[in-house]
């Protein structure tokens, strides 16, 4: 029996009561836990391979989707089926998979579903990044100088444009798919020799990744900071931000940790960020979540990068400073509720940084690695967070991102955040499968990062010839020794047999986290 948390209007009957998450992983668990905190039902929709997954498991119903990837977390068609047998009144597309389909949510919103996320226009609008750049400009939102190209056949008139574009805007600059994103369909170009042929390789990726070969021309902005702001918009008009997260850490153009607020900013940008996120989220009537994503070049200018009409992976951050349950908020705008904040509720609480914990190799180019979790032991205590998709005993798939978990630290200040996250990664035990915990570890504890140097070339700065296990190693005992010794800790550990040195780190973990808003996030979830 659930606990009807969720006020509506007065008067007014509930919306939704049911939910069907279309997605898995950790984002699936975390829309559940949301919805259950709100007293409303959830149902999940799962492969094959995922029928004992995690996010099945805490749904109230489930429902299989039968076929390959594109026949179920892609199919438009099969979740709809899904919302018709279970009765579902709402939808929420979590990231990834069909959350900035646009048809996705016309289909929807058209056969009387609620549509948890912002309307199908303003998905497309920022779906083509080439329209984004126009609309943004006209919003009074700062843009890197840049122009667009014809998808011309005549190459002497498409040489000449480009010739032209690059003499205004100078180079280096870079070549990017109108469509799509994850870095495919772009090239750097350093002078006018390369251009064309850039120009027709990016154009034939573009082509072959998202259906749409247009391609357009921006400068260079090099070694920049990855800045975003968080938004929430509600149906009655109010539009506020919830500061900004730092996101430079990246390998292959995807964020690896994220923290919240940014070291690199000062007041007045900060505020200048926040006025122009509103400004852009107002400019494509945005309902619900998202996230306004800006380069800051090293003189401190900001300028937009795209637009993301959705819950983002990083969130979590966001919600440690600010104590705003940003899921819950979307639930609730879904259902017509107007924001519970306003933009003076809004201010940063402490620091918070989150890693995400893939099943990756980074001593190998960062591939994906599968593998069964013989031993999956997160850390717990005060100012840490969990937000996992998989539990022990888990297959981890490689059909699928290879994200296996976020872990999110809080504390009062930056320094002391770092220490926090490096050491909860330290404690954090994962057997049976690669993952990057070590590499997350060096990067925390590197003296770039804690100084803030967190440009989006941090990775291949620090560690140009790639990094590995034992680059920062001293001699030590071999591996096999310390997975031994990992295991059996483990073992006493979950026999209540402590340790001279568990002891002492249970002590520290002792008391409450002032400084931490979300109290019983402290603990992993389930």
């Amino acid at each position: 029996m659930r606990v009807a948390a969720l006020e509506w209007q007065e008067g007014a009957p509930s919306p939704f009561s049911k939910v069907l998450v279309a997605n898995r992983g950790e984002i699936a668990c975390r829309v559940i836990r949301a919805c259950r905190e709100l007293g409303l039902e959830t149902v999940a929709v799962h492969s094959r391979g995922d029928a004992n997954a995690l996010h099945v498991e805490l749904a109230d119903e489930a429902v299989l989707l039968e076929g390959d990837l594109s026949a179920t977390y892609l199919s438009i068609g099969a979740i709809m089926r899904a919302c018709a047998a279970t009765g579902a009144e709402a939808v929420h597309p979590g990231y990834g998979f069909l959350s900035e389909r646009a048809e996705f949510a016309h289909v929807v919103e058209a056969a009387g579903i609620v549509w948890v996320g912002p309307p199908a226009s303003a998905i497309e609008s920022m779906g083509d990044k080439v329209a984004a750049r126009r609309l943004m400009r006209d919003a009074g939102v700062p843009v890197t100088p840049g122009g667009e190209l014809s998808e011309s056949d005549d190459l002497p008139a498409r040489t000449h444009a480009l010739q032209q574009l690059a003499a205004r805007i100078g180079f280096p600059l870079l070549l990017k798919a109108s469509a799509g994103g994850g870095g495919k369909g772009m090239r750097t170009v350093h002078s006018a020799g390369e251009l064309d042929a850039a120009y027709v390789a990016a154009q034939r990726e573009a082509l072959s990744a998202f259906g749409d070969g247009t391609v357009y021309v921006e400068a260079l902005l090099e070694t920049p900071r990855h800045i975003e702001v968080q938004v929430l918009a509600d149906s009655d008009g109010s539009v506020i931000h919830l500061l900004e997260r730092e996101c430079s850490v990246q390998r292959r153009h995807q964020k690896v940790v994220e923290e919240a607020p940014s070291a690199a900013i000062d007041e007045e940008t900060r505020a200048a960020m926040g006025s122009a996120a509103v400004a852009a989220a107002r400019a494509v009537n945005s309902l619900g979540a998202g996230t306004v994503e800006f380069l800051v070049a090293a003189d401190g200018s900001f300028h937009f990068l795209e637009m993301n009409t959705r819950i983002q992976v990083e969130h979590p951050v966001t919600e440690m400073i600010t104590g705003v349950d940003l899921v819950q908020e979307q639930l609730r705008i879904a259902a017509g509720l107007p924001l519970s904040i306003s933009q003076s509720d809004i201010s940063a609480s402490g620091h918070a940084i989150e890693a995400r914990i893939y099943a990756e190799d980074p001593a190998n180019q960062f591939l994906p690695a599968g593998g069964r979790l013989v031993v999956w032991d997160p850390p717990v205590g005060p100012g840490v967070r969990i937000d996992a998709g998989v539990r022990e005993g888990d297959d981890v798939s490689l059909d699928y991102d290879p994200m296996l978990a976020k872990l999110v630290v809080h504390a009062e200040d930056r320094p002391s955040c770092i220490e926090r996250m490096a050491q909860a990664l330290s404690r954090f035990v994962v057997l049976g499968a690669t993952t990057n915990i070590e590499f997350l570890r060096d990067v925390v504890s590197h003296p770039g990062f804690a100084a803030a140097e967190t440009t989006t070339d941090f990775i291949s700065r620090c560690w140009p010839e790639g990094w590995s296990s034992d680059a920062h190693r001293d001699s030590g005992p071999p591996a096999a020794v310390l997975l031994a010794a990992a295991a059996e800790q483990l073992a006493l550990h979950r026999t209540g047999v402590a340790t001279s040195a568990g002891a002492a780190l249970a002590e520290e973990d002792v008391g409450p986290d002032p400084y931490n808003p979300f109290l019983t996030l402290s603990r992993s979830f389930p």
